[in-house]
């Protein structure tokens, strides 16, 4: 492997070949899965610990799986009811993962850069599962595996991002895989919901949902985050999914074989119709769950092999 550091915090600077390379093992680890078969002895006696501030379901359950298959002790810090929420800092909790010897850190924080900090203070390997608007770097990986498994490959692949890119960490992760593995991409959304900075990013960027959708290969929605969202930047939701709502109608304008995508949690009726999410050929929103298990076993397995065997 070529992974080139001891930690995951995001995607930007990484290169195609470490790329690459990440989603070569991670579709191992899916065809494995899908085999029935486990290695559970890969990370045998390595500790892996969940530590969440934000609320997460698909994330941390498929960290978790994805540790256990691997074989290692997988420990869930439940933040409510931890010190950190009695006052304890960031800082503390690093002394106090660094004093259990933990080998593996997952972390999801409302604060950009707080993995990053973390891994200047902790000896074990930190993943990035999303800080604040910053990355979430494993999705991003999901998704380019599950784009690669339909299309073959992320070169020159039209793919439209729509929705809340202002405060879509999985928006900027994709951002910086997909173009720098070959794809076109253009993000789609209201004004009020596109970066300033946008078209520096190397973009397109489009306010009208056909415009936008025209032959694309991959559709890949986002959820409004409104938990994020200062002031009235968008209208009632009725009025958000008339416009930008994925609906049979805006589809039709895409190839008549792309996919659709969508990280979760779904707002079902504000970014996507129902018949289109449950759609049985065009929607791929339950394999992006699945190949989440293989990527974050991926992980795992490249930064595990990084680690001293000592600790």
């Amino acid at each position: 492997m070529s992974y080139p550091s001891k930690h995951l915090l995001a995607i930007e600077g990484l290169e195609p070949p470490h790329i690459a390379d990440l989603l070569d093992l991670a579709e191992s680890y899916a065809l494995l899965n899908r085999s029935g078969k486990t290695q559970r002895d890969l990370l045998k006696g390595r500790t892996l610990i969940n530590l969440f501030f934000e609320d997460s379901t698909r994330t941390r359950t498929s960290f978790e799986l994805a540790g256990k298959r691997l074989g290692a002790d997988v420990i869930n810090m439940s933040v409510s009811t931890s010190s950190v929420n009695k006052g304890e800092t960031l800082l503390d909790t690093a002394s106090t993962l660094n004093a259990m010897q933990c080998d593996l850190l997952v972390i999801r924080h409302a604060q950009s850069g707080a993995p990053a900090l973390l891994s200047q203070k902790v000896d074990a390997a930190v993943i990035n599962a999303g800080d604040g608007t910053h990355e979430h770097p494993t999705q991003a990986l999901l998704d380019a595996l599950t784009i690669r498994r339909h299309k073959g490959s992320l070169q020159g692949l039209v793919v439209a991002i729509c929705g809340d890119i202002a405060h879509s960490r999985v928006a900027r992760s994709n951002i910086h895989l997909l173009t720098t593995m070959g794809s076109r991409v253009r993000v789609v959304g209201p004004p009020t919901l596109i970066p300033a900075d946008a078209a520096r990013l190397g973009v397109e960027v489009f306010h009208d949902m056909k415009a936008g959708l025209k032959d694309a290969d991959v559709v890949m929605m986002l959820r409004l985050q409104r938990e994020r969202m200062s002031g009235g930047l968008v209208p009632s939701a009725r009025e958000f999914f008339r416009f930008y709502g994925l609906d049979a109608e805006k589809l039709a304008v895409a190839k008549p074989d792309s996919i659709v995508m969508h990280p979760g949690p779904m707002n079902r009726g504000v970014e996507i119709d129902s018949a289109i999410a449950d759609h049985p050929t065009r929607s791929v929103i339950g394999e992006q769950v699945e190949m989440g298990v293989a990527c974050r076993m991926a992980v795992l397995d490249v930064l595990a092999r990084r680690l001293p065997r000592n600790r």
